[in-house]
């Protein structure tokens, strides 16, 4: 129970841009000329709101599904540098490791990455809590759109700028609460010098792809320069315990 309560709270902020963004989709659909079960199966399917709400204007053009399924893959690639850090901790997880990866999205994605957990609360089940609860609210957002979506007085444009806010906040957050800055220097770096060279509809996977690449080769160096450290320190202790050894 503490841990379902405490992936309640983590959860919260999430809730109103799923909320709105969901509702927004619906309502695309719903002029579109889709039911609500086809709303209801994207957003437990597919469960990816840009790309969701671009594949309404793909179905309507009448797109083919190779060019779904590619437009898919370049607008959801970033996914794939998100799970590689969390592919040790999904495995742990045993049956629901699959739903985890189906349901990483950038916005639990933040809030796996800043979340500080308790000594008393279960890390597996506050990981999968949370997951299930926004996968939810995502389900009925996007079923509450195509169904009520028509009734609602005022214009939905520009809502998903919801998300957006909430990525600001939480970068804001973590550069605050960590002292090791160079990780998102790099990112920003690299998203600008790509954004300004190849546009805002194309940087980032080039700017993700970077990214990765300068920190790993930054954590290999890192490393390596330790390993000299760390064998001088060994030597260091060896030799002290010979003598405390040699003088009792």
């Amino acid at each position: 129970m503490k841990s379902f309560i405490f992936a309640f709270k983590q959860a919260i902020p999430v809730f109103f841009p799923y909320l709105f963004i969901g509702i927004a989709f619906g309502v695309l659909m719903d002029e579109a000329g889709y039911s609500a079960g086809w709303s209801f199966l994207s957003g437990v399917f597919i469960y990816a709101g840009s790309m969701q709400i671009v594949l309404v204007s793909l179905l309507t053009a009448g797109a083919s599904l190779g060019t779904i399924a590619l437009m898919t893959f370049f607008v959801n690639a970033r996914h794939i540098f998100y799970g590689i850090a969390f592919i040790d901790q999904f495995r742990k997880m045993g049956r629901r490791y699959p739903y985890m990866v189906l349901t990483l999205t950038d916005e639990v994605y933040s809030i796996l990455c800043s979340i500080d957990y308790p000594d008393d609360v279960d890390i597996r089940k506050t990981d999968f809590f949370i997951t299930l609860m926004l996968h939810l609210v995502w389900i009925l957002s996007c079923v509450a759109g195509a169904l009520f979506g028509q009734l609602l007085p005022y214009d939905l444009a520009g809502i998903e700028f919801s998300a957006t806010a909430f990525f600001i906040t939480v970068c804001m957050n973590q550069w605050e609460a960590m002292d090791f800055h160079l990780p998102a220097i790099t990112g920003l770096t690299c998203a600008l010098v790509f954004y300004f060279i190849l546009g805002a509809s194309q940087f980032i996977l080039p700017a993700l792809t970077v990214s990765v690449l300068v920190l790993m080769m930054m954590k290999s160096r890192s490393n390596n320069q330790k390993k000299p450290d760390m064998i001088e320190l060994e030597t260091t202790l060896t030799r002290q315990v010979e003598e405390i050894s040699h003088e009792y």
